[in-house]
Protein backbone atom coordinates (compact mmCIF):
# COMPACT_ATOMS: atom_id res chain seq x y z
CA UNK A 1 0.00 0.00 0.00
CA UNK A 2 2.86 2.37 0.79
CA UNK A 3 4.28 1.78 -2.68
CA UNK A 4 0.89 2.56 -4.23
CA UNK A 5 0.68 5.87 -2.33
CA UNK A 6 4.24 6.76 -3.31
CA UNK A 7 3.52 6.08 -6.99
CA UNK A 8 0.47 8.31 -6.83
CA UNK A 9 2.44 11.23 -5.45
CA UNK A 10 5.23 10.67 -7.98
CA UNK A 11 2.62 10.81 -10.74
CA UNK A 12 1.46 14.12 -9.30
CA UNK A 13 4.78 15.83 -10.08
CA UNK A 14 4.48 16.05 -13.91
CA UNK A 15 0.75 16.76 -13.68
CA UNK A 16 1.37 19.50 -11.13
CA UNK A 17 4.10 21.15 -13.20
CA UNK A 18 2.10 20.88 -16.42
CA UNK A 19 -1.13 22.29 -14.95
CA UNK A 20 0.50 25.18 -13.08
CA UNK A 21 2.71 26.04 -16.05
CA UNK A 22 -0.31 26.09 -18.36
CA UNK A 23 -2.19 28.31 -15.90
CA UNK A 24 0.81 30.63 -15.71
CA UNK A 25 1.10 30.87 -19.51
CA UNK A 26 -2.63 31.51 -19.95
CA UNK A 27 -2.47 34.36 -17.43
CA UNK A 28 0.59 35.82 -19.10
CA UNK A 29 -1.03 35.54 -22.54
CA UNK A 30 -3.51 38.25 -21.55
CA UNK A 31 -2.35 41.71 -22.65
CA UNK A 32 -0.60 43.81 -20.03
CA UNK A 33 -0.02 42.96 -16.38
CA UNK A 34 -1.06 44.00 -12.90
CA UNK A 35 1.02 47.19 -12.94
CA UNK A 36 -0.50 48.66 -16.10
CA UNK A 37 -3.23 50.43 -14.13
CA UNK A 38 -0.60 51.89 -11.79
CA UNK A 39 1.39 53.14 -14.78
CA UNK A 40 -1.63 55.10 -16.03
CA UNK A 41 -1.91 56.91 -12.69
CA UNK A 42 -0.02 60.19 -12.98
CA UNK A 43 0.65 60.12 -9.22
CA UNK A 44 2.70 56.92 -9.55
CA UNK A 45 6.36 57.59 -10.24
CA UNK A 46 8.68 55.50 -12.39
CA UNK A 47 10.68 54.63 -9.29
CA UNK A 48 7.57 53.20 -7.64
CA UNK A 49 6.80 51.07 -10.70
CA UNK A 50 10.36 49.80 -10.77
CA UNK A 51 10.23 48.95 -7.07
CA UNK A 52 6.96 47.04 -7.48
CA UNK A 53 8.35 45.13 -10.45
CA UNK A 54 11.32 43.99 -8.36
CA UNK A 55 9.10 43.21 -5.38
CA UNK A 56 6.78 40.93 -7.37
CA UNK A 57 9.45 39.59 -9.72
CA UNK A 58 7.84 41.10 -12.81
CA UNK A 59 11.22 42.41 -13.96
CA UNK A 60 12.36 38.85 -14.63
CA UNK A 61 11.69 36.63 -17.65
CA UNK A 62 8.66 34.32 -17.69
CA UNK A 63 10.66 31.12 -16.99
CA UNK A 64 12.38 32.84 -14.06
CA UNK A 65 9.03 34.04 -12.67
CA UNK A 66 7.55 30.55 -12.82
CA UNK A 67 10.61 28.85 -11.30
CA UNK A 68 10.67 31.43 -8.52
CA UNK A 69 7.01 30.79 -7.69
CA UNK A 70 7.48 27.01 -7.88
CA UNK A 71 10.45 27.12 -5.50
CA UNK A 72 8.50 29.23 -3.03
CA UNK A 73 5.46 26.95 -3.24
CA UNK A 74 7.51 23.84 -2.46
CA UNK A 75 8.74 25.53 0.71
CA UNK A 76 5.19 26.50 1.71
CA UNK A 77 5.34 30.11 0.55
CA UNK A 78 2.39 30.87 -1.76
CA UNK A 79 3.66 34.33 -2.56
CA UNK A 80 2.27 37.82 -2.08
CA UNK A 81 -1.00 38.97 -3.62
CA UNK A 82 -0.44 41.82 -6.06
CA UNK A 83 -3.81 43.40 -5.35
CA UNK A 84 -3.94 43.09 -1.54
CA UNK A 85 -0.19 43.13 -0.86
CA UNK A 86 -0.59 40.39 1.76
CA UNK A 87 0.45 36.74 1.80
CA UNK A 88 -1.70 34.68 -0.56
CA UNK A 89 -2.41 32.09 2.12
CA UNK A 90 -3.60 34.79 4.55
CA UNK A 91 -5.89 36.05 1.79
CA UNK A 92 -7.42 32.77 0.67
CA UNK A 93 -7.47 30.73 3.90
CA UNK A 94 -10.58 32.40 5.42
CA UNK A 95 -12.27 32.35 2.01
CA UNK A 96 -11.55 28.63 1.65
CA UNK A 97 -13.10 28.05 5.08
CA UNK A 98 -16.23 29.98 4.07
CA UNK A 99 -16.53 28.09 0.78
CA UNK A 100 -15.93 24.75 2.50
CA UNK A 101 -18.65 25.55 5.01
CA UNK A 102 -21.15 26.07 2.21
CA UNK A 103 -20.05 23.31 -0.16
CA UNK A 104 -19.31 20.62 2.43
CA UNK A 105 -22.63 21.22 4.19
CA UNK A 106 -24.43 21.04 0.85
CA UNK A 107 -22.67 17.79 -0.07
CA UNK A 108 -23.70 16.11 3.19
CA UNK A 109 -27.33 17.09 2.70
CA UNK A 110 -27.14 16.15 -0.97
CA UNK A 111 -26.18 12.53 -0.32
CA UNK A 112 -28.51 12.21 2.68
CA UNK A 113 -31.46 13.30 0.51
CA UNK A 114 -30.61 12.18 -3.04
CA UNK A 115 -29.53 8.61 -2.26
CA UNK A 116 -32.79 7.63 -0.47
CA UNK A 117 -34.78 9.27 -3.28
CA UNK A 118 -32.82 7.27 -5.84
CA UNK A 119 -33.37 4.03 -3.90
CA UNK A 120 -37.09 4.73 -3.63
CA UNK A 121 -37.35 5.46 -7.36
CA UNK A 122 -35.59 2.17 -8.19
CA UNK A 123 -37.55 -0.16 -5.91
CA UNK A 124 -40.85 1.62 -6.69
CA UNK A 125 -40.22 2.01 -10.40
CA UNK A 126 -43.08 3.65 -12.34
CA UNK A 127 -45.17 4.10 -9.20
CA UNK A 128 -47.01 7.37 -8.68
CA UNK A 129 -44.34 8.59 -6.28
CA UNK A 130 -41.56 7.70 -8.73
CA UNK A 131 -43.34 9.51 -11.56
CA UNK A 132 -43.87 12.64 -9.45
CA UNK A 133 -40.22 12.65 -8.34
CA UNK A 134 -39.07 12.10 -11.92
CA UNK A 135 -41.21 14.97 -13.19
CA UNK A 136 -39.88 17.36 -10.54
CA UNK A 137 -36.29 16.19 -11.12
CA UNK A 138 -36.44 16.65 -14.89
CA UNK A 139 -37.89 20.12 -14.34
CA UNK A 140 -35.10 21.31 -12.04
CA UNK A 141 -32.23 19.61 -13.89
CA UNK A 142 -32.70 22.09 -16.72
CA UNK A 143 -32.13 25.14 -14.49
CA UNK A 144 -28.58 26.37 -13.83
CA UNK A 145 -27.86 26.94 -10.16
CA UNK A 146 -27.37 30.70 -10.48
CA UNK A 147 -30.82 31.02 -12.09
CA UNK A 148 -32.35 29.03 -9.24
CA UNK A 149 -30.55 31.43 -6.90
CA UNK A 150 -32.20 34.40 -8.60
CA UNK A 151 -35.62 32.72 -8.29
CA UNK A 152 -35.01 32.08 -4.58
CA UNK A 153 -33.99 35.72 -4.06
CA UNK A 154 -37.11 36.86 -5.93
CA UNK A 155 -39.30 34.64 -3.71
CA UNK A 156 -37.64 35.88 -0.51
CA UNK A 157 -37.93 39.54 -1.54
CA UNK A 158 -41.58 39.03 -2.49
CA UNK A 159 -42.19 37.46 0.92
CA UNK A 160 -40.49 40.48 2.53
CA UNK A 161 -42.75 42.90 0.63
CA UNK A 162 -45.84 40.96 1.68
CA UNK A 163 -45.00 40.37 5.34
CA UNK A 164 -42.42 43.03 6.16
CA UNK A 165 -39.76 40.52 7.24
CA UNK A 166 -37.19 38.34 5.53
CA UNK A 167 -37.81 34.62 5.82
CA UNK A 168 -34.12 34.10 5.01
CA UNK A 169 -31.31 36.61 4.32
CA UNK A 170 -30.59 37.15 0.64
CA UNK A 171 -26.95 38.15 0.95
CA UNK A 172 -23.89 38.04 3.13
CA UNK A 173 -22.71 35.55 5.71
CA UNK A 174 -23.44 37.33 8.99
CA UNK A 175 -25.72 39.97 10.49
CA UNK A 176 -24.60 43.47 11.44
CA UNK A 177 -24.59 42.60 15.16
CA UNK A 178 -22.61 39.40 14.64
CA UNK A 179 -19.67 40.43 16.86
CA UNK A 180 -21.95 41.03 19.84
CA UNK A 181 -23.54 37.56 19.65
CA UNK A 182 -22.59 34.57 21.79
CA UNK A 183 -20.88 31.53 20.31
CA UNK A 184 -24.21 29.74 19.84
CA UNK A 185 -25.72 32.95 18.50
CA UNK A 186 -22.93 33.31 15.92
CA UNK A 187 -23.39 29.69 14.84
CA UNK A 188 -27.14 30.13 14.41
CA UNK A 189 -26.65 33.43 12.58
CA UNK A 190 -24.28 31.83 10.04
CA UNK A 191 -26.67 28.88 9.72
CA UNK A 192 -29.55 31.28 9.00
CA UNK A 193 -27.54 33.06 6.29
CA UNK A 194 -26.25 29.86 4.69
CA UNK A 195 -29.69 28.32 4.10
CA UNK A 196 -30.64 30.30 0.98
CA UNK A 197 -27.40 29.70 -1.01
CA UNK A 198 -27.33 26.09 0.14
CA UNK A 199 -30.91 25.64 -1.06
CA UNK A 200 -29.94 27.03 -4.47
CA UNK A 201 -27.15 24.46 -4.71
CA UNK A 202 -29.22 21.57 -3.38
CA UNK A 203 -32.23 21.80 -5.67
CA UNK A 204 -30.41 21.14 -8.93
CA UNK A 205 -27.86 18.73 -7.44
CA UNK A 206 -30.52 16.57 -5.80
CA UNK A 207 -32.43 16.37 -9.06
CA UNK A 208 -29.36 15.20 -10.98
CA UNK A 209 -27.85 12.84 -8.38
CA UNK A 210 -31.14 11.12 -7.51
CA UNK A 211 -31.81 10.34 -11.18
CA UNK A 212 -28.27 9.01 -11.64
CA UNK A 213 -28.46 6.87 -8.51
CA UNK A 214 -31.86 5.53 -9.52
CA UNK A 215 -30.39 4.40 -12.86
CA UNK A 216 -27.48 2.71 -11.06
CA UNK A 217 -29.82 0.85 -8.71
CA UNK A 218 -32.04 -0.31 -11.57
CA UNK A 219 -29.00 -1.60 -13.46
CA UNK A 220 -27.92 -3.83 -10.58
CA UNK A 221 -31.45 -4.88 -9.59
CA UNK A 222 -31.64 -6.69 -12.94
CA UNK A 223 -28.31 -8.48 -12.54
CA UNK A 224 -28.03 -12.26 -12.13
CA UNK A 225 -26.52 -12.08 -8.63
CA UNK A 226 -29.59 -10.19 -7.37
CA UNK A 227 -31.96 -12.77 -8.84
CA UNK A 228 -29.82 -15.50 -7.28
CA UNK A 229 -29.97 -13.79 -3.89
CA UNK A 230 -33.76 -13.62 -4.12
CA UNK A 231 -33.95 -17.23 -5.26
CA UNK A 232 -32.01 -18.25 -2.15
CA UNK A 233 -34.76 -16.71 -0.04
CA UNK A 234 -32.86 -13.67 1.26
CA UNK A 235 -35.01 -10.91 2.66
CA UNK A 236 -35.76 -8.12 0.19
CA UNK A 237 -34.18 -5.60 2.56
CA UNK A 238 -30.92 -7.58 2.50
CA UNK A 239 -31.01 -7.84 -1.29
CA UNK A 240 -31.55 -4.10 -1.67
CA UNK A 241 -29.21 -2.66 0.93
CA UNK A 242 -26.46 -5.27 1.18
CA UNK A 243 -26.08 -6.48 -2.40
CA UNK A 244 -27.59 -3.88 -4.75
CA UNK A 245 -26.81 -0.67 -2.87
CA UNK A 246 -23.23 -1.68 -2.17
CA UNK A 247 -22.52 -2.16 -5.87
CA UNK A 248 -24.47 0.92 -6.94
CA UNK A 249 -22.35 3.10 -4.65
CA UNK A 250 -19.10 2.14 -6.42
CA UNK A 251 -19.08 4.86 -9.14
CA UNK A 252 -20.09 7.50 -6.60
CA UNK A 253 -17.27 6.48 -4.25
CA UNK A 254 -14.89 6.71 -7.21
CA UNK A 255 -16.05 10.29 -7.65
CA UNK A 256 -15.14 11.27 -4.09
CA UNK A 257 -11.71 12.24 -5.39
CA UNK A 258 -13.22 15.35 -6.91
CA UNK A 259 -14.98 16.48 -3.73
CA UNK A 260 -11.95 17.97 -1.97
CA UNK A 261 -10.97 20.30 -4.84
CA UNK A 262 -14.69 21.05 -5.29
CA UNK A 263 -14.82 22.25 -1.69
CA UNK A 264 -11.77 24.42 -2.35
CA UNK A 265 -13.11 25.86 -5.59
CA UNK A 266 -16.23 27.08 -3.84
CA UNK A 267 -19.83 27.25 -4.98
CA UNK A 268 -19.20 29.20 -8.16
CA UNK A 269 -21.58 31.97 -9.06
CA UNK A 270 -23.85 31.10 -6.13
CA UNK A 271 -21.29 32.86 -3.93
CA UNK A 272 -21.41 35.88 -6.23
CA UNK A 273 -25.22 36.03 -6.40
CA UNK A 274 -25.67 35.73 -2.63
CA UNK A 275 -22.60 37.85 -1.81
CA UNK A 276 -21.16 34.91 0.12
CA UNK A 277 -17.53 35.69 1.11
CA UNK A 278 -16.06 32.56 -0.43
CA UNK A 279 -13.20 31.84 -2.78
CA UNK A 280 -15.02 32.43 -6.08
CA UNK A 281 -15.23 36.26 -5.76
CA UNK A 282 -11.53 36.36 -4.82
CA UNK A 283 -10.66 34.15 -7.78
CA UNK A 284 -12.66 36.30 -10.20
CA UNK A 285 -11.03 39.45 -8.85
CA UNK A 286 -7.62 37.82 -9.24
CA UNK A 287 -8.41 37.04 -12.89
CA UNK A 288 -9.54 40.61 -13.49
CA UNK A 289 -6.40 42.09 -11.91
CA UNK A 290 -4.05 39.37 -13.24
CA UNK A 291 -2.98 38.49 -9.70
CA UNK A 292 -0.70 35.65 -10.78
CA UNK A 293 0.23 34.20 -7.41
CA UNK A 294 -3.38 33.93 -6.21
CA UNK A 295 -4.41 32.09 -9.37
CA UNK A 296 -1.37 29.79 -9.42
CA UNK A 297 -1.60 28.95 -5.72
CA UNK A 298 -5.30 28.06 -5.77
CA UNK A 299 -4.72 25.87 -8.84
CA UNK A 300 -1.77 24.15 -7.16
CA UNK A 301 -3.62 23.50 -3.90
CA UNK A 302 -6.56 22.10 -5.89
CA UNK A 303 -4.25 19.63 -7.63
CA UNK A 304 -2.80 18.41 -4.33
CA UNK A 305 -6.30 18.00 -2.88
CA UNK A 306 -7.38 16.11 -6.00
CA UNK A 307 -4.63 13.53 -5.48
CA UNK A 308 -5.47 13.20 -1.78
CA UNK A 309 -9.17 12.85 -2.63
CA UNK A 310 -8.41 10.14 -5.19
CA UNK A 311 -6.38 8.24 -2.60
CA UNK A 312 -9.30 8.38 -0.18
CA UNK A 313 -11.70 7.15 -2.87
CA UNK A 314 -9.32 4.29 -3.72
CA UNK A 315 -9.27 3.16 -0.10
CA UNK A 316 -13.06 3.34 0.16
CA UNK A 317 -13.44 1.40 -3.09
CA UNK A 318 -11.30 -1.37 -1.61
CA UNK A 319 -13.62 -1.45 1.41
CA UNK A 320 -16.82 -1.56 -0.67
CA UNK A 321 -15.58 -3.90 -3.41
CA UNK A 322 -13.52 -6.87 -2.10
CA UNK A 323 -12.25 -7.57 -5.62
CA UNK A 324 -10.13 -4.40 -5.46
CA UNK A 325 -6.72 -4.79 -3.85
CA UNK A 326 -3.68 -2.53 -3.86
CA UNK A 327 -0.22 -3.99 -3.55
Amino acid sequence: MLGFILRRFLNLIPVFIGATMLTFLVIQAAPGNFLDERKLDVRTTAATIERLERQFGLDKSLPEQYIRWLGNFVTGNLGISFDSNIAVWDLIAPKIANSAMLVFGELILLYLIAVPIGIYGAIRQYSLGDKVISLISYFFIGFPSFFLALLIIFALVSFKLQTGTFLLPVGGMTSENFDSLSFIGKFLDILWHIMAPMLALLIGDIAGLSRTFRAQMLEFLNQDFVRTARAKGLAERTVIYKHTLRNALTPFIAGIGGLLPAILSGAGFIEVVFNWPGLTPVFLEAINSQDIYVLLSTTAVSLVLLVIGNLISDFLLAVVDPRIRYF
